[in-house]
């Protein structure tokens, strides 16, 4: 407990101890505001990567990059949004806001908490100096699917696999953190069935982690020792099985996925119901969904692989598999419209983006839903069809899940009301700019557009012209959240002590759900 008392005490001297207050702090608000902030400099850096794909696609031809640069940039793209931005974003709104929730003083492991941040900077870096080494950065795509990866990289994949091996300490570490925590440190009174959502999600999303994260770490060290150590894990040459990689990676690829939106879940069904003013609707069904979907996380793996000839039976259960986890998630988005049903609703800048994801989420479902049946499968594989539901899931999903996350909760952090109007703004050009990026993509890739090839045939020029559009509107836009949020950070109105319950105006007091759960201490404590 004494680095959770002490936690503002600074041993440093002069000019370096305001700096050192950041780097040695063990105070879950300050780790949590520095894993938000990292997250959107990876989320900035990873956006640029993606606006040169964008601009190289803006017209046939090959105009702007030669195409080994291009498929350094989707490799680099994908790499930084999902380990760099998504993923730093939601253990940042984890580390802020679990312990407030549950009514724990710091996190269980405030030292831990420190290292597992300072790592990812250091990951980072390293990867991002790949794009500076002879040869240039990874260019296999995000699977980096072996023998591709290990045999005709470039030299720098062994800084890619290193880089992957810190981020991933990091994670499992936070994740303890946050599994020691929910289950040694809730306050007096409140059982886990009486947690915030936000608070299950997480908990459930750390075992994931625990579960997957070592199996990446084993993939990337087989690469290793196929690269420098002359085993052959992936090359048939040496009696290996390329596809053995693809199998690995997937069984850590698609639990990952939903690490990347359970947390998202959580937060939406907080904040529903705070801007519908009732209480969420099956709560019990919400905590029992989400643990189903972490479960069946583990059983559809395969459905990445239909095309590399896995034997039919394998086909036909990865499919059933994979639309049977539509269950639990349309339990969840039945329950939010219910929440929504007849309730006193006001359309902040939270609840836009939660309204906007439950809607953008489920067409990504549904286009899940097309890609999991495995005949069909065969003409969807690797065109851009395929990357138009998978950034349906992540960028109205994760991303908007984040937006609305720190709407919701910057009143609390700062003290200071955001801008309400300069919100709006935010929400409906990302809503326009999104969806000019990524549904003409839908029907470019039904049309046969391979992905990760930086040219294309003249009849897909028209569709690609509108995503660039998009794109680059949905990325100009992020600038403006980041001025919003400095801007609130240094000043606005001063944020009520429940800056929803009378939100646009509403002259009459709701019953409503304060932003995370009070609660009154049990007799017998007193």
């Amino acid at each position: 407990m004494s680095a959770v008392i002490d936690h503002h005490t600074d041993h440093a001297h002069g000019p370096a101890k305001g700096l050192m207050r950041w780097v040695l702090t063990t105070n879950h608000k300050d780790i949590g505001s520095m894993y938000l902030w990292f997250s959107f400099a990876m989320f900035l850096l990873g956006g640029t990567l993606a606006m040169v794909i964008r601009a190289e696609l803006f017209q046939p031809g090959l105009q702007l990059v030669d195409p080994n640069f291009f498929n350094q940039m989707t490799t680099m793209h994908g790499l930084i949004m999902v380990f760099g931005a998504v993923m730093p974003a939601f253990v940042g709104l984890a580390n802020w806001m679990v312990p407030l929730m549950i009514g724990a003083p710091d996190m269980a492991l405030p030292r831990m908490n420190n290292f597992s941040f300072w790592l990812l900077p250091a990951a980072f870096g390293l990867l991002v100096s790949t794009l500076f080494m002879e040869g240039g950065a990874p260019n296999f795509g995000w699977t980096f699917y072996a023998p591709l990866s290990t045999t005709y990289g470039p030299q720098s994949t062994t800084f890619f696999i290193f880089a992957i091996h810190l981020a991933g300490i990091s994670s499992i570490m936070g994740a303890i953190n946050i599994i020691a925590t929910i289950l040694n440190m809730r306050a007096p009174g409140m059982t886990l069935m009486k947690m915030p959502m936000f608070a299950w999600t997480w908990l459930i999303t750390a075992f994931l982690l625990i579960a997957v994260m070592p199996v990446l770490a084993g993939v990337v060290t087989m690469m290793l020792m196929d690269i420098h150590f002359g085993t052959s894990f992936f090359s048939a040459a040496g009696g290996g099985d390329p596809v053995l990689f693809q199998h690995v990676f997937w069984f850590f690829g698609h639990p990952e996925v939903y690490i990347m939106i359970l947390p998202a879940f959580g937060a939406v069904s907080m904040i529903i119901p705070a801007f519908s003013r009732k209480p969420l609707f099956g709560y019990t069904s919400m905590v029992y969904a989400t643990g189903a979907i972490a479960f069946l996380s583990f059983a559809v793996w395969a459905h990445h692989m239909f095309t590399v000839g896995i034997p039919l039976t394998g086909q036909l259960f990865f499919m059933y598999a994979t639309m049977l986890i539509a269950v639990p998630t349309g339990v969840k988005v039945f329950n939010w419209a219910t929440t929504m049903f007849r309730g006193s609703l006001s359309f902040e800048a939270p609840m836009l983006f939660a309204v906007a994801f439950v809607i953008l989420f489920t067409i990504g479902g549904f286009s899940g839903l097309m890609l999991a049946i495995a005949p069909a499968d065969y003409q969807y594989h690797d065109t851009y069809f395929v990357v138009a539901h998978f950034h349906y899931v992540l960028v109205p999903g994760a991303i908007f899940g984040i937006f609305a996350s720190a709407y919701y909760w910057l009143p609390k952090w700062t003290g200071h009301m955001y801008d309400e109007v300069l919100a709006k703004t935010h929400f409906w050009m990302s809503f326009i700019g999104m969806n000019l990026a990524f549904f003409p993509m839908h029907f470019v890739g039904l049309a046969g557009m391979p992905r990760r090839i930086p040219d294309y045939n003249m009849m897909f020029a028209n569709f690609n012209m509108v995503s660039s559009i998009g794109a680059f509107m949905f990325g100009a836009t992020q600038l403006l959240f980041l001025y919003i949020v400095i801007k609130t950070i240094r000043g606005g109105k001063p944020a009520p002590a429940k800056p929803w319950d009378g939100a646009e105006g509403l002259e009459w007091t709701v019953p409503s759900p304060a932003p995370y759960h009070t609660f009154s201490t049990p007799p017998e404590v007193k």
